[in-house]
């Protein structure tokens, strides 16, 4: 659990540390290895599936994630 309640599911990345999503709010929670962590709102919960399950989870998120969706850093 993150400090906002969410369960974080640690990846494999040169980049990001662990991943968690609010599924009632759509909010994807990123924490970077450099310790920030980012939220991005209005993510559908098949995006979410598709990083956990992507072979990169930086190239995913960079590719169908970043500069789409809203986002904000939390920490």
């Amino acid at each position: 659990m993150n400090n906002y309640g969410v369960e974080m599911i640690a990846v494999s990345s040169s980049n990001v540390g662990s991943v968690g999503y609010d599924e009632n709010l759509q909010i994807l929670y990123i924490r970077f290895l450099n310790g920030s962590l980012y939220i991005y709102k209005g993510v559908p919960a098949g995006e979410f599936q598709g990083l956990l399950n992507a072979a990169s989870v930086g190239s995913y998120l960079h590719r169908n994630i970043k500069n789409i969706y809203p986002y904000e850093r939390l920490e």
